[in-house]
């Protein structure tokens, strides 16, 4: 994951968190997990920088959409618990996505500062843009 290509995923995110009218905290992490770059917006919620950036981490270290380890990390799930791993790194909600280069995983975009659906939605916007 190079900084430009971060640079193209955050620009993707930020386009579509503008047309829902939503701004939003924007991290793009590399291949083991670690922070590229990051934006905020003008007027996103300074509690979602963090929340951001492990999106993005907690992607990337199980390879999965935050979305989809949240379904299964609730109580009487297989997962239940994770967010207590890793030092406190796991989100288990929806915002972070892996990012994929000729069907290998090479980092993650997490996103926070509006509902799940929105976070997700500018996520996918952002990876969509991963090419």
């Amino acid at each position: 994951m190079k900084l430009d290509d971060a640079r193209k995923v955050i620009a993707a995110a930020e386009k579509k968190s503008k047309e829902i009218g939503q701004p939003m905290n924007i991290a793009v992490a590399d291949e083991g997990g670690n922070l590229v770059s990051h934006v905020r917006m003008d007027g996103a919620w300074l509690g979602s920088i963090d929340i951001s950036i492990k999106k993005a981490y907690t992607s990337r270290a199980f390879d999965v959409a935050t979305k989809d380890l949240a379904t299964h990390s609730q109580s009487g799930g297989q997962f239940f618990g994770i967010h207590a791993s890793n030092n406190g790194m796991i989100m288990i909600f929806a915002g972070g996505i892996p990012l994929k280069r000729d069907g290998q995983i090479v980092g993650a975009i997490g996103v926070s500062g509006g509902s799940g659906d929105q976070d997700h939605a500018v996520a996918e916007a952002g990876a969509a843009a991963f090419v």
